[in-house]
């Protein structure tokens, strides 16, 4: 089954999604641009949000 998001929100190029895995509420936050493999799981919104904000693209 895929995950289904909600709460899509783009933070610079980074998208702020809540989805529910395995009965749990997690948070992902993945970055958008080319070539730039940022992508992480946060047990909290604000976790989430606070690396979308302070991430800085390689690429």
């Amino acid at each position: 089954m895929t995950a289904r998001f909600r709460d899509v929100r783009r933070i610079g190029p980074v998208q702020v999604a809540t989805f529910l895995a395995r009965g749990r509420t997690r948070h992902v936050a993945a970055c958008t641009a080319p070539r730039c493999d940022f992508a992480a799981e946060y047990d909290s919104r604000a976790a989430a949000e606070l690396a979308a904000r302070t991430h800085r693209c390689k690429a």
